[in-house]
């Protein structure tokens, strides 16, 4: 049998806190509850999660303090934001610091699950890879082949310039993981693209939606995150 995959559950309220777990231990995940920041920081320590879903209103310090602890450690494990904040601007500052995910509260346990495993899969990706330079990424019917600098969706190669073929390279490398605006310029760009460019990000995502025949209304592959940025779906 295999051993049950740990998530820490760091969040003060704990009607939501006994939902959660709840929800995972009826999922086959092992549920672990802080409710407060040092509490959870000592249990990451003592138990070495899988996975770690941050409420950023803790009694103790601010959530964003407890992501920057974890992310100044030398083992990254996924961290997924769940907070009653539905500012852009509290989601663009969590994901730019090292967040893989960002959940508002309410929310269903379909999606939370959808969201844990999503970040499960990406951080196995990365434990497979490490040490090895992979170079085919496949998503549903999409394959980004880095090393022939090709992608084909199906058995039709679809060609794409060589800004657009970087934001695709990003999104696969990172799929499943929500990568803000600034984020994608700065690496298509460069660091001096400023974040007053996301019109020409707007442009060159629009282009690849059409070259993948993809309805935004019903994205199969590349997924927006309204006034923050954009999700390759990997699921």
């Amino acid at each position: 049998m295999n051993e049950k995959q740990t998530i820490l559950i760091i969040e003060d309220e704990r009607s939501i806190s006994n939902f959660i777990c709840r929800a995972l231990g009826a999922n086959d995940y092992k549920a672990i509850p802080a409710f407060s920041g040092k509490e959870g920081m000592s249990l990451f320590f003592s138990h070495s999660p899988d996975l770690v879903l941050l409420d950023l209103g803790l009694p103790d310090t601010d959530g964003l303090d407890v992501l920057a602890q974890l992310r100044g450690l030398p083992r990254e494990v996924p961290v997924i934001i769940i907070s009653a904040r539905d500012r852009e601007s509290e989601k663009v500052k969590a994901l730019d610091m090292g967040a893989d995910d960002y959940v508002v509260k309410p929310f269903g346990v379909s999606e939370l699950l959808a969201r844990i495993r999503s970040a499960l899969r990406r951080s196995d990706r990365i434990k497979l890879s490490q040490g090895i330079q992979r170079d085919v990424y496949q998503i549903k019917d999409l394959t980004v082949d880095l090393a022939k600098h090709q992608v084909t969706l199906g058995d039709e190669e679809i060609h794409f310039t060589q800004n657009e073929f970087k934001i695709i390279e990003l999104l696969a490398i990172h799929a499943g993981k929500v990568l803000t605006y600034d984020f994608i310029l700065e690496h298509v760009w460069g660091p001096y693209s400023g974040s007053g460019s996301n019109q020409i990000l707007r442009v060159n995502m629009a282009n690849i939606r059409r070259k993948l025949k993809e309805d935004p209304s019903k994205p199969r592959y590349i997924h927006t995150e309204l006034g923050i940025g954009y999700r390759m779906l990997d699921d």
